[in-house]
């Protein structure tokens, strides 16, 4: 059975170079997914290239690329590279490893 890498690309031209490193379709994998794509397309529409790597398909490519938890969000540009591990749910600490400020939002 093929490797499962699913690539997104939003641009040939992309600001922001994502991977994220997931182990299979454990419900934390796919939280980590649809976080990551939704702060994607709120943040950075066509201005990311997202490879999601299953490292259960894919198991060299965590020794290659020293990953060593699951799930992983590599930002690979802009430089300099940044590593967060997790779920991807605090959404605050995803904006900061890609270098961007929350939209304010109103006080209710």
């Amino acid at each position: 059975m093929p490797a499962k890498v699913k690539k997104s690309r939003t641009s040939r031209t992309a600001d922001y170079i994502l991977k994220l490193y997931i182990t299979g379709a454990t419900r934390r994998s796919q939280t980590a997914v649809t976080n990551l794509r939704s702060i994607c397309s709120k943040y950075l529409e066509g201005r990311y290239d997202l490879e999601v790597v299953d490292i259960y398909q894919s198991p060299g490519r965590t020794q290659k690329d020293n990953i060593v938890a699951a799930p992983t969000l590599v930002r690979q540009l802009p430089l300099p590279a940044r590593r967060l591990v997790g779920d991807l749910s605090k959404q605050g600490q995803v904006l900061l490893l890609l270098g961007l400020k929350p939209r304010r939002q109103t006080d209710e």
